[in-house]
């Protein structure tokens, strides 16, 4: 029997936002249209020369009100029906690999929803690789503050974590830690499941996230604050967006194929959908990333470049995001027609994060501050 998902329809504004984005190019757009470039990143100048009055008249109340009033989010609100079930699931897989034997850790998976996060970006898988990918994002979460913390006297404290995480992953080493017997597991599971090419993809994508949060203890210590470029460049890896992806193809019984994985609109489309899945939740961490010291958030990046208020520099990020939710649409409209059963699966399931993303922010506890702080100038 086929899973039945919880709909809503996505707030007016969102839908006129939606719809103005649709009618940006024509049906006409084909591959052999594209201008020359339109693959490339978002020029940062198209953000840094907005006019000064732009910025003016922003809409009163809270942080968390100005951004729902401005972020275009053109995909509804989606629940998996195996939400509750995952969400056990999690607290049980946790606990077996002593991970939330720290009162602290529990807590902030209670503060985190990992369960939520997965359905509401992966409506439509089987309750099995749900349960993979809410357990994958618990882990994630666990490791990502783990590393926080035992990189912020140094980055070279890191250096045993990410050994052992690169090791298992590249060459199937043993663990010796609890987080590494944890990751074992999932990289266990993830063969079982996908085919041997996606469980390559998978390793892959994962031995970056590792890496990357070497890179961003090294930002962190650092003297001086990266800029807006060297930011996002650390942001797309420490995402831990992209080791989904291969779960999104094992959610289709076929594969796809490598013309279509390996197209340069596909591959683009992929790094549009990790920046805005990412980029979202920034916005709505930014006054607890700004309280805690953290660096490698695209609205505090913005901050710091211009010098502005927290309000300033979230319309700026919102600006950036949205203009990239806009190109991802765009393309996705380029190249689903030629894409097969599987391809549009993939494309469905990376577009998921953006929305996921979006929906699990506004309402996740780990990011009330943000329903708290008012819109300043």
């Amino acid at each position: 029997m086929t899973a039945q998902v919880t709909k809503t329809t996505a707030p007016r504004t969102a839908q006129a936002r939606a719809r103005a984005a649709e009618t940006a190019g024509g049906p006409e757009d084909s591959l052999m249209e594209l201008p020359e470039g339109s693959l490339a990143g978002l020029p940062e100048s198209s953000l840094k020369e907005l006019p000064e009055g732009s910025l003016k008249g922003l809409p009163e109340g809270s942080l968390k009100e100005l951004i729902e009033s401005t972020l275009l989010m053109p995909f509804p609100f989606r629940a998996s029906p195996h939400e509750q079930r995952a969400a056990a699931g999690v607290d049980t897989w946790l606990r077996r690999w002593g991970l939330t034997d720290d009162p602290e850790v529990a807590e902030m998976i209670v503060r985190t929803r990992p369960a939520q996060l997965a359905s509401y970006n992966s409506p439509g898988m089987d309750a099995e690789l749900l349960q993979l990918v809410a357990d994958q994002i618990a882990y994630q979460f666990v490791f990502d503050d783990r590393a926080e913390e035992v990189g912020r006297p140094g980055p070279g404290r890191l250096l045993p974590m990410v050994c052992e995480s690169v090791a298992i992953l590249r060459d199937g080493e043993p663990p010796v830690t609890p987080l590494g017997a944890a990751l074992a597991d999932l990289h266990r599971r993830v063969r079982e499941r996908c085919t041997p090419a996606q469980a390559a993809r998978w390793a892959w994508h994962s031995r970056e996230y590792v890496h990357g949060l070497l890179y961003e203890a090294v930002a962190q210590s650092h003297s001086l604050p990266p800029r807006i470029a060297l930011c996002t460049s650390i942001r797309a890896l420490i995402a831990g967006v992209e080791p989904f992806y291969p779960l999104c193809e094992a959610a289709h019984p076929e594969e796809l194929t490598q013309r279509e994985l390996n197209h340069p609109v596909m591959r683009r489309l992929a790094r549009l959908s990790a920046d805005a899945a990412v980029w979202i939740p920034d916005l709505f961490s930014a006054v607890k990333e700004h309280r805690a010291g953290g660096l490698i958030n695209l609205a505090l990046a913005y901050q710091r470049t211009h010098g502005c208020s927290l309000s300033r520099a979230v319309t700026l990020a919102v600006r950036r995001i949205n203009t990239t939710i806009i190109e991802y649409q765009r393309l996705r409209r380029v190249i689903e027609p030629g894409l097969s059963p599987a391809g549009l699966s993939y494309v469905d399931g990376m577009g998921g994060w953006i929305r996921g993303c979006y929906y699990w922010s506004r309402t996740v506890p780990r990011y009330a501050d943000t329903a708290a702080a008012p819109v300043g100038p």
